[in-house]
């Protein structure tokens, strides 16, 4: 099928922001492999539900919730080990990462939306980012990606999708985010972006368009929804 024609009205959409994690490819398994190691190094056991609290959360807050879980304080000094020592752990578990491992849907989606003329950033809660990108051969796609090295505020608050907008160089009013994660959700929301949510409707109430897969992803039909929400 010809992509090239399916968005009708560029002025209202100018770029699409990805999350990483769980849109692009599922690291999360490798985030919680990590984590639980860390976890049981400090007497702390969690398990996938309690997962569910870290994902699309940097570093330091994963660590601190999981202190928080555990009911256990750590000096300034024993996080950024305990923090630093868990990213070492994560890059070990995801060397073998590669274009297999990308989602269901998501290279096609993202050369429709390079066929259009869209921009393409990513908003990654993780600093790792680059490292996952350029593993999985998609690099050329993007026109920017901010990660959680190069912002001080980290999801809900909005200060990387805010951030990858103003790198693409355009209004955030434009920008499409993709999450999977209800703290991704409303970092877009509060960045005052267009919400697509990735997974159940209960867990992602506050987007804009729910899909249980990203398999699902088109862009045609994403942008008739924003053109309707419009009014156009």
């Amino acid at each position: 099928m010809n992509r090239k024609g399916a968005v009708r009205n560029l002025d209202i959409v100018k770029a699409v922001i990805f999350d990483l994690d769980g849109i692009i490819t599922d690291t999360a398994e490798y985030h919680y492999l990590a984590w639980r190691e860390i976890a049981e190094e400090l007497g702390i056991k969690i398990d996938r539900t309690f997962n569910e609290q870290l994902k699309g959360v940097g570093r330091m807050d994963s660590l601190n919730r999981i202190l928080t879980f555990g009911n256990k304080n750590l000096s300034v000094k024993e996080k950024d080990y305990y923090a630093a020592k868990k990213n070492e752990r994560y890059k070990e578990l995801i060397k073998g990462i590669g274009p297999t491992d990308l989602l269901p849907g998501i290279e096609g989606f993202l050369q429709e939306i390079r066929d259009v003329g869209l921009k393409i950033g990513l908003a990654s809660a993780s600093k790792n980012a680059f490292t996952v990108i350029e593993s999985l051969k998609i690099g050329s796609y993007f026109d920017t990606i901010v990660d959680a090295a190069l912002v001080e505020k980290s999801k809900p608050d909005p200060e990387v999708f805010l951030r990858a907008a103003e790198q693409l160089q355009v209004p955030y009013s434009t920008c499409i985010g993709i999450e999977d994660a209800e703290a991704g959700v409303i970092a877009i929301k509060e960045a005052g972006m267009f919400a697509v949510g990735i997974g159940l409707e209960s867990d992602l109430a506050l987007a804009d368009i729910v899909l249980p897969s990203t398999e699902l992803l088109h862009l045609k039909q994403i942008i008739e929804i924003v053109e309707g929400s419009f009014g156009c």
